[in-house]
């Protein structure tokens, strides 16, 4: 086996995970490998989603590969930093060369060099791992593959980018039969009562939110044609039967003719298909609203992060809190269920910006929502804004971004605890029972006496 595709997510060594248990398969890993696969390269690909590093080193020692790529993102560095050092340190794995991919690659390539990395992939994946796979087997120049960096003789070496693939129209689907599917869906049917599939129709997003990583794809829009999105949702149905499909796009409906396509191809071909996907309030009115129920959207998350206009526009996302507030609303009237992003604690947000929030969540009414609190990722605007002003710098190669701190306007505590209180603000709002909705409004009070006592301290 000379090429074995792989990653260092441990589902069962995240408890958050585990309790959640929504896992989908390493959808990017499976383009790669599918990619080459057309292209005559012999691969494996060896999940570690459902197992552990040293099932996963165990199969390397008796595979014995001259090339190891694994992808690599803000989850799971650290495993993959582990993971260089044994493959680089025990002769029993032979020696591969280790070449790294994924996000968290571009602004970090000194780092990741510095841990033992033979080469990294800047930029998508397929083209240049195939090329890269060539020049490291007929061992040829690798200067000469574009979207690379390595070290030569002491000095980080990187070769011109690569130019993006403007054409996704012949781009090779993903090698699902390389790892077993059926693992995730009976996954997502034993927890969750259906089984889920991720679907990919997009590369790249042309918004500027400043918190948002285009490391990969980069700050463009490039589609698959409509045909063959609805074409491989057949297939999957004939093979898998999933109950549902994610669409893992950005904005889903950035283009309203390519929507028009995609429901005029589902009609066409009598596809029933049960989907959820991620948008902007702003790219949705009321007939693509219409257009996406009918093609079978069954839910939409809608991006929001904040109730307060101001953080809105700090954070550029150049929509206004009153459009997310009636778009939710017109998907709620239709049917559709909607679920919203909220992120707390970003540069300048205080008090009244949080209660904006809980009175945002409150209008609009989303059936679901997310809360996180902001945390600058390298090569953002986000992170360029605050990084004179970082308070918590821990050691790159066993931490993530997500524990970098900076000076906010009140310390982090008063974030976690203004977290509790949105939730309890909102589910009390939610919940038709007086017991819950007392209990919950106990816990808000609680909760904002503790934010109170974090905002002195700050």
């Amino acid at each position: 086996m000379s090429l074995v595709l792989s990653h260092a997510y441990y589902l069962f060594e995240d408890p958050k995970e585990v309790k959640i248990m929504k896992p989908y398969p390493p959808l990017g890993l499976l383009y790669v490998s599918g990619y080459l696969k057309a292209n005559n390269i012999e691969n494996h690909l060896f999940d570690s989603t459902f197992s552990n590093q040293k099932e996963q080193l165990a199969f390397i020692e008796k595979t014995q590969p001259k090339v190891i790529a694994l992808y690599t993102n803000l989850m799971t560095k650290v495993n993959v930093i582990k993971l260089i050092k044994i493959l680089k340190s025990e002769a029993q794995y032979g020696f591969p060369k280790i070449v790294l991919g994924g996000p968290d690659i571009t602004y970090n390539i000194d780092n990741y060099l510095k841990a033992g990395a033979h080469f990294l992939i800047i930029g998508e994946g397929e083209e240049t791992m195939a090329e890269l796979y060539n020049a490291i087997i007929s061992n040829t120049e690798k200067s000469e593959v574009n979207g690379i960096a390595f070290n030569e003789n002491g000095q980080v070496v990187k070769t011109p980018g690569r130019i993006k693939m403007k054409d996704l129209s012949d781009l090779p689907l993903p090698n699902r039969e390389e790892i077993s599917i059926e693992k995730y869906l009976k996954t997502w049917k034993d927890n969750h009562g259906k089984s889920s599939m991720t679907v990919s129709t997009q590369r790249g997003c042309p918004y500027t939110c400043k918190w948002c990583s285009t490391a990969v794809y980069g700050q463009s829009y490039r589609r698959r044609p409509a045909k063959k999105v609805v074409e491989e949702l057949i297939m999957l149905q004939k093979r898998y039967n999933p109950d549902t499909v994610w669409f893992v796009d950005d904005v889903f409906t950035v283009s309203h003719k390519w929507i028009k396509e995609f429901h005029s191809e589902i009609k066409e071909q009598g596809v029933s298909i049960s989907y959820e996907c991620i948008t902007r309030a702003e790219r949705l009115n009321d007939e693509v609203l219409k257009l996406l129920k009918e093609s079978g959207c069954y839910r939409i998350w809608i991006g929001a992060e904040s109730g307060s206009q101001k953080i809105i526009d700090a954070m550029d996302r150049r929509v206004s809190v009153e459009t997310v507030q009636q778009t939710i609303n017109k998907a709620n009237d239709l049917g559709i269920e909607t679920g919203t992003f909220i992120m707390l604690g970003y540069p300048g947000e205080d008090e009244k910006d949080v209660n904006q929030t809980i009175d945002h969540l409150k209008k609009s009414n989303p059936t679901h929502y997310t809360i996180t609190i902001a945390y600058p990722i390298k090569g953002t605007s986000l992170y360029s804004e605050i990084e004179k002003d970082i308070t918590v710098q821990p050691n790159w190669e066993t931490s993530t971004d997500r524990e970098i701190d900076f000076k906010r306007t009140y310390n982090k505590k008063y974030y976690d605890y203004a977290v509790r209180r949105v939730v309890n603000e909102v589910e009390a709002f939610k919940t038709d029972s007086f017991l819950k909705k007392i209990k919950l409004k106990t816990k808000s009070i609680l909760s904002l006496m503790v934010m109170k006592f974090y905002k002195i301290a700050s």
